[in-house]
């Protein structure tokens, strides 16, 4: 049974201007290894600004939005062994999935040169 399902589309161009004044911004919103695979992409902006549509597709899925009991880095995305995006729950986020009796989560990322965009997609 479908629990939720949510959508963000972001300008790759917002997630540059924000990490472009403040360096914490990255450190507050992804998670190490999340850093670790953007920054070593070619066009690390691209690669934040997908991720960072993810969590807010998770947070409208969840239906909290950024509300402070789920945050940013309660929600990961992890590749598999054959590359694919999984999602990773974490705190807050892991706590109202498990209490709406969500069992597994589906996602979606695509971007371009100006925009990033993500689909969710959790079952229980």
């Amino acid at each position: 049974m479908i629990l939720g399902i949510g959508t963000d589309i972001i300008a790759v161009s917002r997630i540059k201007k924000a990490i472009d004044a403040n360096p914490r911004f990255v450190e507050k919103i992804f998670t190490p290894a999340e850093i670790a695979y953007c920054s070593g992409k070619a066009s690390p902006a691209q690669s934040y600004a997908v991720r960072f549509a993810a969590k807010e597709a998770v947070m409208k899925a969840l239906g909290t939005g950024w509300d402070g009991i789920v945050n940013w880095q309660d929600i990961e995305v992890v590749l598999d062994t054959k590359g694919s995006p999984k999602l990773s729950f974490y705190g807050g986020a892991l706590q109202l999935a498990t209490s709406i009796g969500m069992h597994s989560a589906h996602v979606s990322l695509s971007h371009e040169k100006d925009y990033a965009i993500a689909y969710v997609i959790l079952e229980g």
